[in-house]
């Protein structure tokens, strides 16, 4: 895990993203404290799929969508 100073990476700011697009992590500090991390965004394995989820409800309270006791005094 590389580590730079803010004008470092102000310098060499298209270098860490090459790095980072190959899998390196690039931590940027400020007199010695780490202040952010670079890491590639991993892309989504699968594209949701409607009604994916059905049958996976186990249980809901009949008053699930009634107001709370403790709110309502706001209606």
């Amino acid at each position: 895990m590389a580590q730079l100073n803010l004008t470092e990476a102000k310098t060499h700011f298209f270098e860490m993203i090459q790095k980072a697009l190959l899998g390196e992590e690039m931590i940027i500090t400020d007199e010695h404290r780490p202040l952010v991390k670079i890491v590639p965004l991993s892309a989504p394995e699968s594209r949701r799929k409607p009604g994916s989820g059905t049958g996976q409800l186990l249980y809901m309270a009949d008053d699930f969508d009634a107001p709370l006791e403790d709110f309502e005094e706001y209606q």
